[in-house]
């Protein structure tokens, strides 16, 4: 496993319930600032192994990014849950949800 690869898994695990990450944040806070897409694929990839939080990640405009409607059902409720307001296009408030960790 990379060392990109470990940094993603233990960002999206300390992600707290009620909070949101993007893909370009977690991948920014890992060391690659374009790396995204690689986090959609260490997501995509590794989510059940690890058992990752993977609903609470979102794109950057705040939106639920999936495209599979049971998916993106799953995800939606999943974050709801959690008391995350979603509204009906799918976008959460970054501004309120979007988690920030301390860093070290």
């Amino acid at each position: 496993m990379t060392p990109f690869t470990e940094q993603v898994i233990g960002i999206i695990r300390a992600i707290p319930q009620g909070k949101v990450m993007t893909y370009g944040q977690i991948a920014k806070l890992a060391g690659s600032p374009r790396g995204a897409r690689q986090v959609v694929r260490i997501l995509h990839s590794m989510s059940k192994k690890y058992q990752l939080p993977w609903h609470r990640v979102i794109n950057a405009k705040g939106q639920i990014a999936i495209q599979d409607d049971a998916v993106y059902q799953e995800q939606l409720l999943s974050l709801q849950a959690e008391g995350i307001r979603v509204d009906r296009n799918g976008s959460v408030h970054l501004a309120t949800y979007q988690w920030y960790p301390n860093p070290e």
